[in-house]
């Protein structure tokens, strides 16, 4: 098991005698192109594997580091799918669109099925529906619990509704005109759309997605700095070492290669870390937003991260993890040399 230095994993070994054949011309060439690829990619995979099994030889230092990684990317993966879910739940009632006409007291009912007819026919209308001023006290006796002091009113106080409904894929804007057109006329008091507060949901949503992306890019910066500062302490932890390489003949590459794949584990670890936090912590929510939305006659539930979120987060912490490590190596390594 390759645990020890890292450094020797790659170690050279005695390169076998080219044949004859090998010696001349294009075939040749290309055989010593493909050993040295071979070799290259050999190299690669043992000096990832060491490193590896040397983090995991130090599991209590790895999970630390590994940690605060994951916190660093857990914050704006959690914004992430809190407003994913919440566009979920606004994509599921922006569809359609309704408008509550307020009529004032004592309008005339011819005028109002005149009105009526006229709504009716315009386009996008599905359906005008109305609602009269008994119609409207007599549901607000059954659901307020207030109907003994309702009685005791000596007239009805609430105006007769007409409520219209439009078709899917509404257009707000084409609402926001109409809804202009009726308060000019004269036996309308209020009109209310329904639809506006999903307006304000979806500008709430943007701020959430642009407060999500500014959270991501400060707190990776802040897993570059992480990384880098490991990866620091691992070069001055390794000085003798990475010396005494260097005096035999290995190049920079050689001896950056360790701590690149450190980055590159430390990436990994703390990305699967932050999946699990996130996801952990919506198992932990589902029930409990289940229950609320039953409440609701809703059956929404969460949404979570799912196989695509973990290999996203995968990537991104690997990718910061090899970038602060290459920071931090192209800055320490070039200092280290024999004398």
């Amino acid at each position: 098991m390759a645990k020890g230095n890292s450094f020797s994993a790659g170690k050279n070994r005695p390169a076998r005698k080219p044949s004859p054949a090998h010696k001349q011309g294009a075939t040749g060439t290309k055989s010593r192109l493909g050993d040295t690829l071979r070799g290259y990619i050999r190299h690669h995979r043992q000096v990832s594997v060491a490193t590896l099994f040397r983090l995991l030889g130090d599991p209590v230092q790895t999970l630390m580091t590994s940690l605060v990684i994951a916190i660093a990317l857990g914050l704006p993966a959690g914004l992430y799918v809190a407003v994913e879910n919440l566009q979920q739940l606004g994509n599921r009632v922006k569809d359609t669109g309704q408008l509550s006409v307020f009529l004032k007291l004592g309008a005339k009912q011819a005028a109002i099925d005149s009105l009526q007819r006229e709504l009716s026919n315009k386009p996008g209308v599905e359906n005008v529906g109305y609602v009269s001023p008994q119609q409207a006290l007599n549901e607000f006796q059954s659901v307020s619990g207030f109907g003994d002091v309702v009685s005791l009113l000596d007239e009805n106080p609430l105006p007769a509704v007409l409520l219209v409904s439009y078709a899917e894929n509404v257009d707000i804007v084409q609402l926001g005109e109409l809804k202009n057109t009726l308060l000019q006329q004269a036996m309308v008091d209020d009109v209310r759309v329904d639809m506006e507060w999903v307006q304000r949901l979806q500008a709430i949503l943007e701020l959430g997605r642009k407060l999500a992306l500014s959270l991501g890019l400060a707190l990776s910066l802040g897993v570059l700095l992480i990384v880098g500062n490991t990866i620091r302490l691992a070069i001055e932890n390794r000085r003798d070492e990475i010396i005494v390489v260097k005096l035999v003949g290995g190049t920079n590459a050689y001896v950056r290669r360790p701590f690149l794949y450190t980055g590159l584990w430390y990436g990994v670890l703390g990305g699967v870390i932050a999946w699990l936090v996130v996801t952990v912590g919506l198992v932990w929510l589902d029930d409990t937003v289940e229950r609320l939305a039953g409440l609701y006659q809703s059956n929404f539930s969460l949404a979570g991260l799912g196989l695509r979120g973990l290999a996203s987060l995968a990537a991104i912490s690997a990718t910061l993890g090899l970038l602060g490590a290459a920071i931090a190596v192209s800055r320490h390594l070039s200092a280290l040399e024999p004398r």
